[in-house]
């Protein structure tokens, strides 16, 4: 009986939490699917019968897909640079005789917890006497400067529960220490790459207060700053707002979805790091 009580409990707040989680996701979804008389009616419509034109709209008359085309090159240049520091740092420490080893992961992982408004005014001058505003690599760099903190401490917990027979064997077959982290150790700690590489195309496709200061020219915004800056003449374009973000949110939840099993795994993995 009571078996039955704490299952019943486990999975009630299960769907709590789905339902806190999804309802303004599907809220968002239903809107985009209005019409515009069905948005602006009290009490709300539940059923939409709209279509799909707010959509149509946010693509053709707001260049949704400029923004989302813009998003991809910042987050992905982002991910792959930041990935590839991240794993050659990460490897360097788990491997190296590196004196104060939990103190340096500690200090790097705590330089992540500084608020982005304390940095962002040196940043965005460093930038401009480099005359990076208002193009990807000025956005990207502030990127990699946020994220390699993360992808070094996931990196570095990863790589350190690798057996290093692995690499004793690259050392004998000739392989050089770059060799062997590409030929032999990242095929091995693919959960690590994919958990940082996931965590970091997340963050690089949702921040918006770097990519607001940086990138002020439409043409090269990215996708959160030109949704939220989606041009009302009378009123707030509703139901293109909600077609945007349920498009610029579903890539991520296929994403999610699709290797959910390795990011588990990468995060579970170097709990503890000596």
């Amino acid at each position: 009986m009571k078996k039955w009580v704490a299952k019943i409990a486990f999975w009630a707040w299960v769907g709590l939490l789905l339902v806190f989680s999804l309802t303004p996701f599907l809220w968002f979804l239903i809107t985009s699917l209005k019409s515009q008389i069905q948005i602006l009616q009290s009490p709300p419509a539940i059923w939409p019968e709209g279509g799909f034109h707010f959509y149509l709209s946010a693509i053709s008359r707001f260049q949704l897909f400029r923004f989302m085309k813009n998003s991809l090159v910042v987050a992905g240049s982002t991910t792959v640079l930041s990935l590839t520091i991240g794993a050659l740092a990460g490897y360097a420490l788990s491997r190296l005789p590196v004196r104060r080893k939990p103190l340096i992961l500690g200090g790097i992982l705590a330089v992540s917890m500084f608020p982005q408004i304390s940095i962002v005014g040196p940043v965005w001058r460093i930038l401009r006497s480099l005359g990076l505003l208002n193009t990807y690599p000025g956005l990207v760099a502030p990127y990699i400067m946020l994220t390699l903190p993360l992808a070094i401490w996931i990196m570095a917990s990863f790589f350190k529960e690798l057996p290093t027979e692995l690499e004793e064997a690259a050392k004998i077959d000739g392989c050089g220490p770059l060799k062997t982290l590409v030929k032999v150790v990242a095929p091995v700690a693919a959960p690590g790459i994919f958990t940082a590489a996931i965590l970091i195309f997340i963050f690089a496709w949702n921040e918006f207060f770097f990519a607001l200061l940086i990138m002020t020219r439409p043409e090269i915004q990215t996708l959160p700053v030109g949704i939220a800056l989606f041009p009302g003449q009378f009123t707030i374009p509703w139901g293109e707002l909600s077609a945007a973000s349920v498009m610029a949110t579903l890539p991520l939840v296929f994403l999610v979805l699709l290797f959910q099993r390795r990011i588990i795994r990468g995060l579970s993995a170097g709990s503890i790091v000596q």
